[in-house]
């Protein structure tokens, strides 16, 4: 297992700077300007020539190879050891400025949105597994029966319907007509519940599908059978020995929902009004603020990675006779 680790962990910057350069190929192609204003004004020429070689908004590789000293943490540690004729920047990961927002580092937005995002889609994917097995082993109990019919409609719907349809009926139901909880706020657990619970329906779909057919094949397997014939309680043969098995696809599934809860509720934060990190990159692309765009692609694709190693450590706890690669 610790080799596990470890191997993940050296493949980890690798993937990081490949997805760097992806990102950043993908926004210097965006249309506009980075430091033009939401009216599309452009400050004076000389503003415009100081902030280019600052920031090297002029030179792609420049562009390329400046961010990435800063972000790897390479120039902190290397003006650190010059002692006092170094300039290191506030931050050992510098993921630099905002242009859309003024006065705030992406460091900054990123560690006081990345929280929301993280409780809203922790949340959400705890709904979606509560909702998603249970729903899964009630169709794979009762197959071709009205409950049976009855989850696989709602999966249809979870899936097919947008989240920002689902999100604003909500709203409208709830905090409209029947007065509970608030439009646009966030700050405790009632204000949570209405987002998460839009965010986790795609995800209880996809998770009570992979439910129903993982159980349905493990209780028509030799050792559920033999466990029945030995007179344990149907109770102990469901949930002990075949939702065991029948859980290692939705385990799969986990790790990169996981990281797409958290980090990837883009619509969910807009139509709530969460100030999420969601938010932050759809302004991002918007303005070009490369800055913001590469800094939250970074810690998605860092967060993706994480994830999908914790899933690979779960298998071997789920079932140790499967091999790690």
């Amino acid at each position: 297992m610790i080799g596990l680790i470890l191997r993940r962990l050296a493949q980890l910057p690798l993937i990081l700077l490949v997805i760097y350069t992806i990102t950043f190929v993908l926004s210097w192609l965006l249309p506009g300007s980075a430091v033009m204003s939401d009216e599309g004004r452009a400050p004076p020429k000389e503003v415009l020539a100081a902030m280019n070689a600052q920031y090297n908004l002029d030179s792609p590789v420049e562009f390329y190879v400046g961010y990435l000293d800063n972000v790897t943490g390479v120039r902190y540690v290397r003006e650190t050891l010059k002692g006092d004729r170094g300039n290191p920047p506030e931050y050992i990961f510098d993921f630099g400025p905002s242009f859309r927002y003024e006065d705030w580092t992406v460091n900054e937005l990123i560690a006081s949105s990345l929280p929301v995002s993280i409780v809203l889609g922790f949340g959400a994917i705890l709904i979606a597994l509560v909702i998603g097995l249970g729903a899964g082993v009630i169709g794979a109990l009762r197959p071709n029966s009205v409950a049976d019919l009855l989850t696989l409609v709602v999966a249809m719907v979870g899936i097919s319907l947008p989240s920002f349809v689902i999100g604003t009926v909500l709203l409208m139901v709830f905090p409209v007509w029947l007065g509970v909880g608030q439009v646009g706020s966030w700050g405790n657990a009632a204000n949570a519940l209405l987002p998460a619970f839009t965010l986790s329906l795609p995800f209880a779909a996809y998770i009570a599908r992979l439910t129903r057919l993982g159980m349905i094949e493990t209780l028509g397997a030799d050792y559920i059978r033999t466990a029945r014939a030995k007179g344990l309680p149907e109770r102990i043969v469901i949930y002990k020995h075949a939702l065991k098995n029948a859980f290692l696809p939705v385990l799969s599934y986990l790790g990169p929902a996981t990281a797409y809860a958290m980090t990837g509720s883009f619509v969910v934060e807009r139509v709530f009004n969460v100030p999420g990190i969601g938010q932050h990159f759809v302004g991002a692309v918007k303005n070009k603020d490369l800055f913001l765009i590469m800094g939250i692609a970074l810690i998605y694709s860092g967060m993706m990675v994480v994830f999908n190693l914790i899933v690979d450590l779960m298998y071997r706890w789920v079932d140790p006779r499967i091999e790690q690669a």
